[in-house]
């Protein structure tokens, strides 16, 4: 609210300066006959109270309104200097340009990630893409979590993600994917909906709360939707059914420089002479010791444990497993 305020009396303070300098510049046109330049001047001294003198003798009428504009003027320019010290003190103008800032940074980037909601799950998120270096701007309307974020040098945008004008300046008409991971199910629903029309090409993965919710997300265009607390209890009983299973996938991992077992290569990044071979003319296991356990075809159709005679076509993807420094050299190759 005090935001608000600050910004009516910035706004009130220039229309007040352009109100009186038009007003002295048509009275002494007509009552003087000066010309627009020479009225205009005339107002500016009168205003500023500079001293200099008249471009000829007043009138007594001509008089009375120079007293008028000089009277008019002081409480003008008075309430114009507490407004911009109130604003001025307040922080909001170096908050001006830091946004201003940050909105240059958000535009030009292209093919970007936008993460809606700063709570437990888009934290994960968050750090899943720091790790993999991705490019993304988070959208939080909590201003304690924005804060935070700008301490950690994040891009962020305050706002309720559920407006297009958020979205907007979020960069989303060159974004390459939204992650909404708001706590309500139906603002997920709304982000979702916004992104169909702000940005049809833009791949959406939302979270939901409700199964019921599943079904209407998809619908309503999301690529994915995961449901954090379904997949921790089936986590969990998968503990008890298969505990050695899920302990070995548990010690995949597909994050950092250093520590990943997992990778994902476009064959469009391979080099061109193996474009149309299979995967033993690739020969990863010699290369670099990893293995190719599937393959994702370009209509997204998944391959787990590919035959080596499988054709790498332009499109596709190749997911490898292998040990770190095996994916380390793996990414150095490829």
């Amino acid at each position: 609210m005090k935001i608000n305020v600050l910004e009516s009396k910035i706004n009130k303070t220039f229309f007040l300066v352009v109100t009186i300098l038009s007003i002295g510049t048509i009275g002494y046109m007509l009552l003087s006959h000066y010309s627009f330049v020479d009225a205009l001047y005339m107002t500016v001294i009168t205003v500023t109270t500079v001293g200099f003198g008249e471009l000829r003798p007043f009138s007594p009428e001509e008089k009375v309104f120079t007293i008028f504009l000089i009277l008019t003027s002081i409480s003008v320019f008075g309430y114009a200097v507490s407004a911009f010290s109130e604003y001025l003190v307040s922080g909001r103008l170096f908050e001006h340009f830091k946004h201003r800032k940050v909105e240059k940074q958000i535009s030009n980037l292209k093919g970007h990630t936008i993460v809606c909601g700063y709570g437990r799950n888009g934290k994960q998120a968050i750090l899943k893409l720091k790790n993999y270096n991705t490019k993304f701007v988070v959208v939080e309307k909590n201003k304690e979590r924005t804060e935070s974020l700008e301490a950690e040098g994040i891009l962020n945008i305050y706002g309720d993600a559920t407006l297009d004008e958020t979205l907007l300046k979020a960069g989303i008409e060159k974004a390459s994917n939204l992650i909404t991971a708001l706590p309500s199910d139906a603002n997920n629903l709304f982000v979702v909906l916004t992104v169909s029309q702000l940005n049809k090409n833009c791949k959406v993965i939302s979270r939901a709360s409700n199964e019921s919710s599943y079904s209407k997300l998809k619908i309503a265009g999301a690529s994915n939707v995961i449901m954090p607390d379904k997949l921790g209890g089936d986590h969990m009983a998968s503990l008890v059914v298969t505990p050695d299973v899920i302990e070995f996938v548990d010690r995949l991992t597909i994050e950092g420089e250093t520590t990943a077992n997992l990778e994902e290569i476009a064959v469009d990044d391979l080099p061109i002479k193996y474009i149309n071979k299979t995967i033993l003319d690739l020969d990863l296991r010699k290369e670099t010791g990893c293995t190719v356990i599937g393959f994702i075809k370009p209509d997204k159709e998944y391959i787990i444990n590919p035959e080596a005679d499988c054709v790498l076509i332009k499109g596709s993807h190749l997911i490898v497993l292998g040990r770190p420094e095996q994916i380390i050299k793996l990414r150095e190759l490829f």
